[in-house]
């Protein structure tokens, strides 16, 4: 064994003698601006490097003879050239004209080298910084809701959007698909607590580009993804300075301030650039609760040039906090907005007068930060080193360090009482709780109209801080046709997850005000302490992989082996009911809370993955391609159950198959893909938190296996110069294969997937005027696994317009745009309550959560 892997090794970073000829050149837009990070390639092999920050380029081949050498950069038309080479020097310049075909654009994520769309056999998306100004309203569910493939569900507001990938069962959050910015993890390991990945990071307009690779191939690089990676790459400086400001003001008292600033640190020969970046926001919405929120992000990056490389710095500081929408209860047959005791309709339940609860505990006075919602404030630097061995040997290696405090307060959907409605009468309330009898009063004494309807709520608080150390490190050797790579990936993370449910009353109307009821709630407080959790758990990870990606005349090979081991260390503090004080109230003498023993454990596993894919030139509008991959997925540390001796019960990964096979042809003004696509899911931890009978969560775990088949298809039409039309549509067919705990729901369709997903858009700009019309349609999809409720589909439209004006002859612009959010449905219903897993119920009020309402932006932008 050992000889195998000295000779791996050995193949990988051994030198191979060629002839070589040397080509040298630069490349620049119409204007005579240099352009930085253009691709060269000498096509039908895998000679070729980027451009520097000058423009300029180098590069080596063996290859004799005619040759075609090709330039591409996203944004800009790709322009060929033949070539001679005899073994002397060849220099060629370039000029890049705007414009170019979508499919060739290059890539950067989820592979070893630069190469376009048309040359990659997996699906990608990819994304402009033009185009994300333009979808980017508030979350990642507006970003990724335009991506195929993706489901994204934004109904809680700004941060904590639910994305589900194609044919795969999860509770949303990024579970199979992490986040990426500059091809490092927001978090390398899923399930320490069930933040979503969107919580520590916020989209500015300092991003270039955003690329979405589907398909199991993905697990190969970096961490490691079953369905698909997300990367974010950010705007680097170059040798020309420019800076964005853009100031927003939106409906509901939203006031917002971008920035983005990059250029040369020195003088002109500086080989050192910066780039800046960040926002501040203040907002009352997008549903006004009475709890506004705040705050700001900067982000910026150092990057200097050396002779075979590149050595770059970069980080992220983060103070910010937003209010988070969880399901409410709505009429029950129509599932519209409902209309509370005052007759006005409900937009949210969640109450500023919860802000203030506090009481007695064994560790003193508690008070809930409820008011501070969603708030996340800490940093990550990271360096990253790039660079050149002269035996065609690239070195990248990235390392990262995070640390953040971290809070993700929130409103849930009821009481979790049970056998109490959701929604009750004053005399039902009673019932359902025993009182024989009872006054209801707002907190300032004044009576309760005697036929007010009343809702008890839940306020879950949520304390969770997160280290995480990351690096992944890649070595690269191209020898002829090969480009061969062996890399590793490491992480170690920590987190605690500290978590109090309380109860309170309130009536039911918009924005609630808090309701009392004699000797048996104070303050509003029904049910103090009603749940505890308290965690601490750790992540080890440690990944080798080696890939070989083979260009050919006409065919481009990809294979792929990865092996991983990951391990985890969790506490669980136990609980006791303890007696606080002398509330003279039954419910209220007593607390749920830490009793200071914790049960602790450790677990580990380990498995391999593989990946196949080809992709067959028919010509060069045409390409075919095929991929097949198997992987793995670690369960989340979170939901692993202990005895009281600290053994865990199993854990055990779980097995994914995918295979796609399909067609990408671009010519001229169209573009597009079209593929078929299955994917197979074995020994899956279904992991459901439901409420409990006393109002706290009971954890409910299934083992399934799930399979989809499915056809994705994508196209871009330049109809005019300055007009495009664009979309996708995928449709799915998706069931549940085997349940142990539930064999009656084998066949149902996976929870909360539509089998139709689809977007279309039409994109005007003619460097003056610009407006964009985008639609995405999400098909019905059930909110349980029993299949017994099913969500109508939904639609969301938005709108862009704006005009821009040339203020002088350095390229300096005002633009002054609009765009309106959710053009025209505001009561669709993206989920049931997830508390409620196969409880949901088609009663008189049915909990829901609805598509955040009709928004609409105004914005000015200087550029300079």
């Amino acid at each position: 064994m050992k000889k195998i892997i000295f000779a791996v090794i050995g193949l990988l970073i051994g030198t191979i003698s060629f002839a070589q000829t040397e080509i040298t050149g630069n490349v620049t837009d119409s204007s005579g601006e240099p352009i930085p990070g253009a691709n060269i390639i000498l096509v039908g092999s895998t000679s070729g490097t980027t451009s520097d920050f000058d423009g300029n380029f180098s590069f080596n081949t063996d290859a004799e003879g005619e040759q075609t050498i090709r330039i591409s950069y996203l944004g800009y038309l790709t322009v060929s050239k033949s070539i001679l080479l005899t073994g002397s020097t060849v220099n060629m310049d370039f000029i890049l004209e705007e414009g170019g075909e979508q499919l060739d654009e290059v890539l950067l994520t989820a592979t070893s080298t630069r190469r376009s769309q048309k040359e990659t056999p997996l699906s990608v998306t990819s994304l402009g910084a033009k185009q994300l100004a333009k979808v980017n309203t508030s979350s990642q569910a507006d970003v990724l809701r335009s991506v195929p493939g993706i489901t994204a569900e934004g109904g809680g507001g700004e941060v904590a959007s639910n994305i589900f990938v194609r044919g795969l069962p999860s509770g949303g959050q990024y579970q199979f698909n992490p986040l990426q910015i500059d091809g490092m993890p927001v978090l390398s390991t899923f399930g320490l607590n069930s933040s979503a990945h969107d919580v520590y990071f916020r989209n500015d307009i300092g991003m270039k580009s955003l690329e979405f690779v589907r398909g199991g191939s993905s697990i190969l690089y970096g961490v490691g993804s079953v369905a698909g990676i997300i990367n974010y790459t950010s705007i680097t400086g170059t040798v020309q300075q420019k800076t964005t400001i853009r100031t927003e003001v939106a409906s509901n008292s939203r006031y917002k301030a971008d920035f983005v600033t990059s250029g040369p640190l020195g003088g002109g020969d500086s080989k050192t650039f910066y780039a800046l970046s960040g926002f501040y926001r203040y907002d009352e919405g997008p549903l006004i609760t009475g709890l506004p929120t705040e705050g700001f992000q900067l982000r910026g990056n150092l990057k200097h040039m050396t002779e075979k490389g590149s050595i770059t710095i970069s980080g992220q500081f983060i103070d910010d906090q937003v209010q988070f929408f969880l399901p409410y209860p709505l009429e029950g047959g129509t599932r519209k907005r409902p209309v509370g005791n005052d007759g006005n309709k409900i937009f949210t339940l969640q109450t500023a007068e919860a802000s203030d609860i506090s009481y007695q505990t064994p560790d003193g006075i508690y008070s809930s930060p409820i008011e501070e919602g969603v708030a996340t404030q800490g940093s990550y630097v990271m360096a990253n080193f790039k660079h050149g061995f002269d035996n065609d040997l690239k070195l990248d290696a990235k390392l990262r360090y995070s640390k953040y405090e971290h809070q993700f307060n929130l409103f849930l959907d009821g009481s979790g009482v049970g056998g109490a409605k959701v929604v009750e009468t004053q005399q039902e309330y009673l019932d359902a709780r025993g009182l024989a009898s009872g006054d209801f009063t707002f907190l300032n004494g004044e009576a309760l109209d005697s036929d007010a309807l009343l809702f008890e709520n839940r306020i879950l608080d949520r304390q969770r801080p997160l280290k995480e150390l990351m690096a992944d490190i890649k070595l690269t050797k191209t020898a002829g046709n090969h480009n061969i790579t062996l890399g590793t990936f490491m992480s170690r993370s920590s987190a605690g997850d500290f978590n109090v449910i309380t109860n309170y009353l309130g009536e039911y109307s918009n924005r609630p005000r808090m309701v009392n009821v004699s000797d048996y709630s104070i303050n509003g407080v029904t049910n103090r302490g009603t749940a505890y959790t308290n965690r601490n758990i750790s992540s080890n990870k440690i990944a080798a992989f080696i890939a070989d990606e083979i260009k050919l005349d006409r065919w481009n090979l990809d294979f792929g082996l990865r092996y991983e081991r990951a391990s985890g260390d969790i506490e669980n503090e136990g609980t006791a009911s303890y007696e606080v004080d002398d509330t003279g109230i039954a419910n209220l003498d007593n607390v749920t809370w830490g009793n200071g023993s914790f049960t602790r454990g450790h677990v580990s596993a380990n498995d391999f993955a593989l990946a196949a894919a080809a992709l067959y030139k028919v010509n060069d509008n045409l390409s075919a391609y095929g991929n097949f991959s198997r992987g793995y997925f670690f369960p989340e540390l979170r939901g692993t159950k202990f005895d009281a001796l600290g053994n865990p019960a199993s854990y055990e990964t779980e097995k994914i198959l995918q295979g796609e096979l399909g067609v990408k042809y671009g010519k001229g003004s169209f573009s597009g893909t079209a593929a078929v696509y299955s994917v197979s899911l074995k020994d899956r931890r279904s992991i459901s938190f439901v409420n409990a009978p006393g109002g706290g969560f009971i954890e409910e775990v299934d083992t399934q296996d799930t399979s989809t088949i499915g056809f994705e298809g994508t196209w871009n039409w330049r109809l005019l110069d300055d007009l495009s039309f664009n979309g996708s549509f995928t449709y799915q067919d998706h069931e549940v294969t085997k349940s142990e705990n539930d064999p009656s729901i084998e066949g149902n369709q996976l929870r909360r997937q539509p089998k139709v997903v689809s977007s279309f858009g039409f994109d005007y700009d003619n460097a003056i005027v610009d407006a964009g019309f985008n639609y995405n349609y999400t098909g019905k999809k059930f909110t349980n696994e029993t299949n017994a409720i099913e969500l109508d589909a939904i639609g969301i439209a938005n709108l862009n317009l704006g005009y821009t004006f040339d203020l002088g002859e350095d390229g300096e612009t005002l633009r002054v745009g609009t765009q309106v959010f959710n053009l025209f449905d505001s009561d669709g219903i993206t989920e049931g309550s997830p508390r409620l897993g196969n409880n949901q119920t088609e009663e008189e009020f049915f909990v829901g959560r609805p598509v955040l309402p009709t928004r609409l932006f105004f914005n000015v932008t200087f550029t300079f």
